[in-house]
């Protein structure tokens, strides 16, 4: 089962269904999904270096929402996380919009998806350049939007991989956080609040939100993960796909499309079963504007900060005689096409464009 046969299956329906409803962005990723490795975006053509049969391979589409295109860039962006971990405690914070206020996010995603990264990147900037619980003036971190829960239910929230402590702009020196503490949520929480009620009125979306919303805590997590390296493979997992991979898929019958998710709270593997329409409905939902960046980076973290990580990890190591930690590498290589038979690589020959692939008979 996969994501491509359910919209194969019923993708034209649902548009069929709900017409002019269904947005140009979401119309182009299910075309694209639709095509992805199919005559109708052409093929590579390949021999097999040792018994010189000839394969055609179709190409991918390689849009950022389809479940089977992103698998290398994910293992990429991983190594070279793990590659700048810092030899210091990590934490993970993580925002939530309170649910009152999904519907304007879901309606105007571009302006509150960065109005989001804005209000809650710069609470945690000033109030860890001003911390009293440890100095320094320089914080770094990354944070990662998500817009899915598991049921792929509509859940925006970000997620934020912090390294404890920060840097003096004075001296360099690094300054580190309790290990079991980082910032105060309760604060962050009030800040986050109060900025994204100024970003709604500079945009003129106050009254799309009920008043009684804004009495609602913007939920706030803070959890201390030792490294870093097991919160930074989890966010890898979801950096580069979309709200389900097709391993989860285990039915697609009768207009209705069964999957499985895992419980939060106990942790127990359960189905659920959804309409093939409603099924497109939720993961379209998640498609993010064109050229969105869902990852940002911030303080000695952005590239383009004065203290590059590669030095920031020098400075710890020969400040505290602490290696950076070592880590496992991803447990992947690079896709590496072989033959079927003698499982040598094969090398291409030429890009076959898909109107020669209808009449030549490749494939």
């Amino acid at each position: 089962m996969s994501v491509r046969e359910i919209f194969a299956r019923y993708g034209q329906e649902y548009l069929d269904a709900y017409g002019r409803k269904v947005p140009i962005r979401h119309r182009k990723v299910l075309h694209s999904i639709l095509n992805c490795r199919t005559p109708a975006l052409g093929a590579v053509l390949c021999s097999c270096e040792s018994c010189g049969t000839t394969y055609t391979i179709y190409r991918s589409c390689g849009d950022r929402h389809c479940p089977t295109c992103q698998g290398e860039k994910a293992n990429a962006w991983l190594e070279k996380r793990l590659d700048e971990l810092l030899p210091v405690p990590y934490f993970m914070i993580t925002f939530t919009v309170p649910s009152a206020f999904r519907e304007v996010f879901r309606c105007h995603q571009r302006q509150m998806y960065s109005a989001f990264f804005q209000a809650t990147s710069s609470v945690m900037m000033r109030l860890a350049s001003e911390s009293i619980y440890f100095p320094g003036n320089i914080p770094g971190f990354f944070g990662v939007l998500h817009t899915w829960g598991r049921q792929l239910q509509y859940h925006p929230h970000i997620h934020y991989i912090v390294p404890g402590g920060a840097f003096s702009s004075a001296d360099h020196r690094w300054n580190p956080s309790p290990e079991a503490f980082y910032l105060p949520v309760r604060v962050l929480s009030r800040l986050v609040k109060r900025r994204m009620y100024s970003a709604l009125n500079t945009e003129g979306l106050l009254d799309a939100v009920p008043p009684q919303a804004w009495d609602t805590d913007w939920n706030v997590n803070s959890q201390a993960t030792g490294t870093g390296e097991r919160s930074i493979r989890y966010l890898a997992t979801y950096v580069f796909r979309t709200a389900i991979s097709d391993s989860r898929i285990l039915n697609n019958e009768n207009g209705k499309v069964l999957f499985r998710y895992t419980d939060r709270r106990t942790g127990k593997q359960k189905m659920t079963e959804l309409s093939a329409h409603e099924f497109i409905r939720r993961f379209l939902q998640h498609v993010l504007p064109r050229g969105f960046m869902k990852i940002r980076y911030y303080g000695f973290l952005h590239p383009s900060s004065r203290i590059p990580v590669k030095v920031a990890v020098a400075i710890l190591e020969a400040a505290f005689c602490i290696p950076a930690p070592a880590h496992a590498d991803s447990g992947s290589s690079p896709f590496i096409p072989r033959c079927p038979t003698c499982r040598t690589p094969v090398k291409f020959l030429c890009f076959i464009p898909p109107e020669k692939l209808v009449h030549s008979g490749f494939g």
